[in-house]
């Protein structure tokens, strides 16, 4: 069995790739490892995105959870920061998130979080598989008193809001601000405290049905809020993907501001308040070299990782750095919270344009972004690590590299959470990296779909 756990948790197809099944033996093998040398009840916690298959889901990890003789502590539509959070404060063994994050509404996914609410290390995920694929009957059955119950806490948001609007140290009267919630798990959380700090706002898509998560709209798709942005002479804008975990950003002119901006801009200001740790933020491989720039032109460090904000953390965990993210619009503060956080991050930008009283637009110039492509190469699941070893391919991207020797940069990877290779390119020539860019990525997809 290839490795069940991808960037970000178990994510599949919900009710084929990722089903009841599957959910409960997670349940049954997430309480085990995560639990196993507690000497009292475990109690771990469960949220979950808008999604119609999370209660599904849901009812089946619980069901794992309980049978191991577990709590599980049930805080209903949650961004999958805010169960981080409260995983901690509220003193629990774990969390699981029951998310795809920004994937169509079809898919879902579980992720766990540790008692100090991490995301966990690929060595404890091994052990869950491996658990699932080879020893689920030697785990305990607790009988009598011995198995577990669900709790309901009733409206925990209003914690984890309290929390957010202690990250910051000025109130937002006098901005107005378009927001959109992507019919996802920040439909509650992102209005209240966004009005509770005197913005006014105007919201869209903050009406989940199940099914219309991130459907043209979010952090993936911002058209309708570049729109809003214009119509209604806001501020800005702010899009947050389905679980809440990412922000893109919009200016008064209507344009997005990726996460590589977000976090130059708030670089800056943190560097310059001395709260910037070693003068560095942490970013990917997929970040602009315009960001790199950027940052080291205002003296502060850039340290790159694989993509994947699990990464990013590992890495400021290791070195003591405290401002990291990605493009897409994850970033971490970790001096609040251990988990990437839209609306943290959105509190922190806001504050940014507040204390310096310039426009959005004013502080993107920060960064001056080399033209950058993206292409998928739709291939099977199975094959998304088979370019690796094709010579054609790898011939491919060699006369690439050797094309934009000095002038830019190709990176290649499988997608952690779909059936995807990602081709990217940066360059001087738009056009030019455009059609090099399909170019190859019409060669995977050709040879491995």
């Amino acid at each position: 069995m290839s490795r069940l756990f991808g960037t970000d948790g178990v994510r599949g197809i919900a009710n084929i790739e990722l089903n009841f099944d599957l959910a409960y033996k997670l349940g049954r093998a997430g309480a085990y490892v995560l639990t196993q040398e507690k000497n009292h009840k475990p109690r771990i916690a469960v949220g979950k995105d808008t999604r119609i298959s999370g209660d599904m889901l849901e009812a089946a990890l619980v069901a794992g959870i309980c049978s191991m003789g577990g709590e599980a502590v049930i805080l209903g539509v949650q961004p999958t920061p805010a169960v981080a959070y409260l995983t901690r404060i509220m003193n629990l063994d774990a969390g699981v998130v029951i998310s795809a994050s920004h994937n169509p509404f079809e898919y879902n996914g579980i992720k766990f979080f540790d008692s100090k609410g991490y995301k966990l290390s690929d060595e404890l995920e091994d052990k869950i598989q491996e658990i699932i694929e080879t020893s689920m009957e030697s785990l305990p059955n607790p009988i009598g008193e011995g198995v577990g119950k669900k709790i309901v806490i009733e409206n925990p948001v209003h914690k984890y809001v309290e929390f957010l609007k202690s990250t910051i140290d000025v109130d937002f009267t006098g901005l107005k601000i378009a927001i959109d919630c992507a019919n996802g798990a920040s439909y509650l959380a992102a209005p209240m405290v966004l009005k509770e700090l005197g913005a006014e706002v105007v919201i869209i898509n903050d009406k989940p049905d199940g099914t219309n998560i991130n459907k043209n709209c979010g952090s993936t798709d911002t058209e309708c809020l570049r729109k809003l942005v214009i119509e209604i002479g806001a501020d800005l804008g702010l899009a947050f993907d389905g679980d809440a975990d990412r922000l893109i950003a919009v200016d008064e002119k209507g344009e997005e501001v990726n996460g590589d901006h977000v976090m130059a801009i708030v670089a800056k200001h943190m560097k310059a308040k001395g709260r910037l740790k070693k003068e560095t933020v942490v970013s990917t491989i997929m970040s602009n070299m315009g960001f790199e720039i950027a940052c080291n032109k205002e003296g502060c460090k850039v340290v790159r990782t694989k993509v994947g904000d699990r990464y990013v953390l590992e890495e400021m965990i290791k070195n003591g750095y405290n401002l990291g993210g990605e493009q897409s619009g994850h970033i971490i503060f970790l001096d609040y919270n251990t988990t990437g956080d839209g609306i943290l991050t959105a509190l922190q930008l806001l504050s940014v344009v507040k204390e310096t009283g310039k426009t959005l637009s004013e502080l993107k110039k920060i960064v001056k972004e080399l033209p950058q492509v993206l292409v998928n190469a739709n291939i099977k699941n199975e094959n998304k690590d088979k370019y690796m070893e094709d010579e054609e391919i790898r011939s491919a991207i060699k006369r690439i590299e050797n094309e934009m020797k000095d002038v830019g940069r190709i990176v290649i990877r499988p997608s952690g959470t779909e059936p995807l290779v990602r081709v990217m390119l940066e360059g001087e020539d738009g056009n030019k990296i455009k059609k090099m860019a399909e170019e190859l990525a019409g060669l995977i997809e050709k040879k491995y779909s």
